[in-house]
């Protein structure tokens, strides 16, 4: 097996919790990319209609016209300047391959360095090694009094070098639902300021599920020209498996992708391209009772977040209030865990183990979001995913009852780590 990939035969966090939630019947809080609703139908008619109208055949390598022209049109409004169409988008097989496509035209192995904030989606360090670059991991610091993560700009200072060729932001954050401030972003970008070979990789694909202000980096002084924005139709219309992601950057950076992707998938399914072009035409305006789809999306999801907040809260569990995204962090260090679960294993697995197997609900362990050098980190919180209809989150609820939660002090990881802090 080659080098670049190296360790990808071991299981991961999903090869062992995704059949244990089927072996044991359990409501899966967690994977998130599996929204229980049905995608709206006049979306799907649109895919029917594009099949129909006979969009069949191969798409322009570097996006479907029609949909680079409707992306262009809305980062012009959403990044505040003029998008061109044809130099600016990249389209590829998902927001995951884009950024695959992004960092192997961004990175020279076997020195380049990716600066990546923890705890991160897994799937990061996986391309980064793939793209034969080195991962670089700097903890967001968990703070205990706000419940909240919190970018340690000096850390991120101090870990680049003038190896680092790119830093990857994920706002909303999956996995702890942050949003970073504007103070966090300038804060980055005045640290990319300072290493004019840096490339920012801005994975923002769960832009419709801010709850919050949401500012984006690119809209930094000088920033846009250092970045690449990148996201998807996926988790905003509830349609993982099409796999139409995109690029908004400029036209040197956006080229590298478009090189990439003529040896890696050539062509996006054509249909599904028009079919997303006339989705996001749809959704800027009143739908039901919104003003937007867009505004539905991400009222069903912060509805969906304070229904499962509310059953933590009233189990006297602590929870990490996400700012957007599809995803809950919630502290378990005060939850009572038979031993036989605890022999060998960190308490998240534990725990996580023990709700699917005892009560019926899945949950990710935290540490599987951290390098080895950061899992203790994770050991005390489990992640939920709460994009499910509240008919499945109120069955949680239910199951969830019989916890036993304890008054023990929590063995959060020594202070003395400077990772966590009062």
């Amino acid at each position: 097996m080659g080098d670049r990939l190296r360790g990808f035969d071991q299981p991961t966090v999903w090869h062992e919790f995704t059949p244990l939630a089927l072996q044991h019947g359990a409501i899966n809080l967690g994977q998130g990319r599996f929204p229980d609703w049905p995608v709206e139908t006049v979306f799907k008619e649109k895919a029917r209609d594009a099949v129909f109208e006979d969009y069949n055949q191969y798409a322009r390598p570097q996006g479907h016209l029609r949909l680079v022209r409707v992306l262009a049109e809305r980062y012009s409004i959403q990044l505040g300047r003029r998008i061109e169409a044809t130099t600016d988008v990249a389209i590829g097989v998902g927001a995951t391959e884009v950024m695959y496509s992004a960092l192997m035209g961004l990175l020279s192995p076997p020195l380049d360095e990716v600066v990546i904030l923890e705890p991160a989606f897994d799937i990061y360090a996986a391309q980064v090694q793939m793209a034969g670059g080195k991962s670089t991991f700097v903890p967001l610091r968990f703070n205990v009094d706000t419940s909240q993560f919190d970018l340690d700009g000096d850390a991120v200072e101090a870990a680049f070098t003038a190896r680092t060729r790119v830093l990857i932001i994920n706002s909303p954050h999956n996995p702890t639902g942050k949003i970073f401030s504007r103070p966090e972003l300038e804060r980055l970008a005045a640290i990319v300021d300072k290493f004019p070979n840096v490339v920012v990789l801005c994975d923002d694909v769960y832009e419709h599920m801010a709850f919050t202000s949401y500012p984006r980096f690119a809209t930094l002084p000088r920033m846009f020209e250092r970045s690449l924005t990148i996201s998807s139709a996926g988790k905003t219309f509830s349609v993982t498996g099409w796999k139409i992601g995109w690029a908004v950057g400029p036209p040197g950076l956006v080229q590298r992708i478009h090189l990439a992707n003529n040896w890696i998938q050539f062509s996006v399914a054509t249909p599904l391209q028009e079919a997303v072009a006339a989705m996001l035409e749809i959704a800027p305006v009143p739908f039901k009772e919104f003003d937007s789809y867009f505004a539905s999306v991400a009222a069903r999801h912060e509805a969906a977040r304070d229904r499962l907040v509310a059953a933590f809260d009233a189990l006297g569990l602590q929870v990490v209030l996400p700012q957007g995204g599809a995803f809950l962090f919630v502290d378990i260090s005060h939850v009572e865990i038979p031993k036989k679960y605890l022999v060998g294993a960190s308490r998240d697995y534990a725990f996580c183990r023990y709700l699917t197997v005892e009560k019926g609900v899945t949950a990710i362990p935290v540490s599987a979001f951290y390098c080895e050098e950061h899992k203790t980190l994770g050991h005390n919180f489990a992640r939920f995913a709460y994009c499910k209809k509240l008919e499945t989150l109120d069955a949680a609820i239910g199951r969830l009852q019989s916890l036993v939660v304890t008054r023990e002090t929590p063995p959060h990881p020594p202070s003395k780590d400077g990772l966590n802090y009062r």
